[in-house]
């Protein structure tokens, strides 16, 4: 048995639940899944303010929970606090869009990401950057309708969605698409039939990155960058999550 927990920084449960759902279709039969929805902050994240927001709600959530846990997955796609959370976290944290574009990497030779909310297109360049993929990134392409308005009408959005990943593929030269987005979840296996190229999830690929790492049990770093930061007070922060900085 593999213990995962999801952690959606955002403060909407709707898409938690979402998340949980399609992560339990790809997941493995002996994996167990949990997942927790930030306890403040907004209820979406489409701007470097509340991606800011997010990445403390995410290391309160992590710092809050008591339950069983082998690997920890950030349940929003371009993975808000996934550093400070991989530093203070004992088990491996595997971020959306860090699994993606890795597993989209080993497919092709260049990928593409869609999703909706025109801000998500320089703060993902931002984030494939930071990663030294820019040269393996064909594009980023964004639809009017926000993560947040699509899982609440997936079907209205799926016409944009397709035309934006295939022009992805025509116009920009991607061998592999990601759709990205907590709130575009599952809908990648209803709209691969319609892309010419292979179509990954994003839930899909941090559980399968989340499950291999957990069953690997690694240790925790005990020096270098992922080690665990030397204490240090703090003020008005949950009683939990003081206790893990300090």
């Amino acid at each position: 048995m593999t213990d995962v927990l999801l952690i959606n920084p955002n403060t909407t449960a709707s898409i938690t639940d979402l998340v949980l759902k399609t992560a339990k279709s790809f997941a493995r039969p002996d994996t167990k899944l949990r997942a927790l929805t930030g306890s403040f902050g907004p209820r979406y994240i489409a701007s470097r303010a509340a991606y800011a927001i997010a990445g403390h709600a995410a290391l309160d959530a992590l710092a809050n929970d008591k339950g069983p846990k082998d690997a920890v997955v950030l349940a929003c796609f371009g993975d808000p606090g996934l550093a400070a959370l991989k530093e203070v976290s004992p088990v491996p944290v595997v971020g959306m869009a860090d699994a993606s574009i890795l597993q989209a990497c080993a497919m092709g030779n260049r990928f593409s990401i869609v999703t909706g909310g025109e801000r998500w297109q320089s703060m993902l360049e931002e984030f494939v950057a930071s990663r030294g993929l820019s040269l393996r990134l064909a594009s980023v392409r964004t639809v009017a309708p926000t993560g947040a308005d699509i899982a609440r009408n997936p079907k209205a959005a799926m016409a944009l969605l397709a035309k934006g990943c295939t022009a992805c593929v025509r116009e920009d030269g991607a061998d592999v698409v990601i759709l990205g987005g907590a709130g575009l979840a599952g809908l990648a296996a209803k709209l691969k039939t319609m892309v010419d190229a292979p179509l990954l999830d994003g839930v899909a690929c941090a559980i399968s990155m989340a499950e291999g790492l957990a069953r690997q049990k690694p240790i925790k770093a005990s020096s270098g960058a992922l080690a665990r930061p030397a204490p240090v007070p703090s003020i008005n922060l949950s009683k939990d999550l003081a206790k893990l900085l300090g």
